[in-house]
């Protein structure tokens, strides 16, 4: 089950209140897995939920853990989406991709100031990632947050691509728009110049025409597409043109690792799992590939251009 700040805690998924007595718990479990099965026409995915909630609070032991705060069944580490401290850059012998930007930062400024209005001006927040103030606070507040958090894993998989890339993050691409016109990632390396948004909807997404869905996205959201407009406006002040563009999400969330959903103005469009990430933008997948002279003027151009939100 997806423990990003929006997915659904398993009581909400069973359909009972977080004080449900075990009786009722184990009944409203036992017609869930009736309804999801899908031998009597429910969906894998949903049956696959119902049945994760249960091992997360079906035991005495299991629901202690879960309610104070432990980030998945048999875990002794307590569940915290709190910025993680740096991470010590590894040996010479395995060099990383030269990254620039603060990936999640911009997002987690916007969670902690929503926060302090939604929860009132002047009041005492010991711990703004504690698991139940963040349950409880409004969805577009959680989503900021689950924003952060999926930049900040797409950051990890990107900076250990190796010495031959250039990642910048948090990159303003209209001016006009500010921060909210940003893309999350720029990836430029032998296999073309990248544009990404990392992205945590608190459920599973499909494609369809192109476009990502799911019932965590607004209907009139088109995530590709506005990836695309941003991509757009970069490639006007920057004179550069992306190959490829990407939304990346956690790997439980998409059916597939890779699927490609077609072209964008010559950009090669993509829903990729975050576990597929390297491998696709490792490979010659983008189509044109950059060497010598031209990935050099390339990220000259990005790195002119480039302004961090």
């Amino acid at each position: 089950m997806p423990d990003g700040p929006l997915a659904l805690s398993p009581y909400a998924v069973l359909g009972v209140p977080e004080n449900a007595s075990e009786s009722v718990l184990r009944r409203a479990y036992r017609q869930k897995l009736r309804e999801t099965h899908p031998d009597t026409g429910g969906e894998a995915t949903q049956f696959r939920l119902v049945q994760l909630a249960w091992e997360q609070v079906g035991t005495t032991e299991a629901r202690a853990a879960y309610d104070s705060g432990r980030s998945r069944v048999g875990s002794a580490e307590p569940r915290t989406w709190a910025p993680a401290p740096p991470t010590p850059r590894p040996s010479a012998s395995r060099p990383q991709a030269r990254t620039q930007g603060h990936p999640g930062g911009w997002y987690r400024e916007q969670y902690l100031e929503l926060l302090t209005e939604w929860v009132g001006r002047g009041a005492d927040i010991p711990n703004p990632y504690e698991p139940s103030l963040v349950r409880s606070a409004p969805r577009e507040v959680q989503h900021l947050l689950a924003s952060a958090i999926a930049e900040e894993d797409t950051a990890v998989v990107l900076a250990d691509l190796g010495i031959a890339f250039t990642v910048w993050n948090d990159v303003q691409s209209d001016p006009s728009r500010g921060a909210w016109g940003k893309i999350d990632h720029i990836v430029l390396g032998p296999t073309g110049l990248w544009g990404m948004l990392s992205e945590d909807w608190g459920g599973t997404v499909s494609t369809r025409r192109g476009e990502v869905i799911g019932p965590g996205l607004d209907r009139d959201e088109r995530p590709m597409h506005e990836l695309a407009r941003r991509a757009r406006a970069f490639e006007k002040i920057a004179k550069v043109r992306f190959a490829s563009l990407a939304i990346i999400v956690a790997d439980d969330t998409s059916p597939e690792g890779v699927i490609e959903l077609g072209s964008i103005r010559g950009a090669t469009t993509y829903l990729l799992q975050r576990a597929r990430l390297a491998n696709l933008v490792g490979q010659r997948a983008a189509g044109l590939a950059f060497g010598g002279t031209d990935l050099f003027e390339v990220r000259t151009r990005v790195q002119s251009a480039a302004r961090f939100v």
